[in-house]
């Protein structure tokens, strides 16, 4: 996870409050250290597994199609210039 440096930037239009982006990161961080890589580990083969059981093996086949195009909105990698 990236490392906040500047956490009280947020905060100061917040009124002193935590954005909801900064109480997951703090979460996040939080369940890192207790559990640590494996935890993510365990929890993502879940969920693929999970996946394959409920889409099947085409689910993976058809996004493995697509490979890194965009799939949203965003145009971080659509570069029409």
């Amino acid at each position: 996870m990236a490392e906040n440096k500047n956490n009280n930037n947020s905060n100061s239009n917040n009124n002193g409050k935590m954005s909801y982006e900064e109480a997951g990161q703090k979460g996040g961080e939080k369940t890192k250290q207790k559990h640590g890589k494996e935890f993510y580990e365990e929890i993502g083969e879940k969920g693929g597994e999970k996946t394959r059981q409920e889409h099947g093996k085409e689910h993976y086949e058809d996004i493995g199609q697509k490979g890194g195009r965009n799939s949203g909105n965003s145009g971080s990698s659509n570069n029409s210039n």
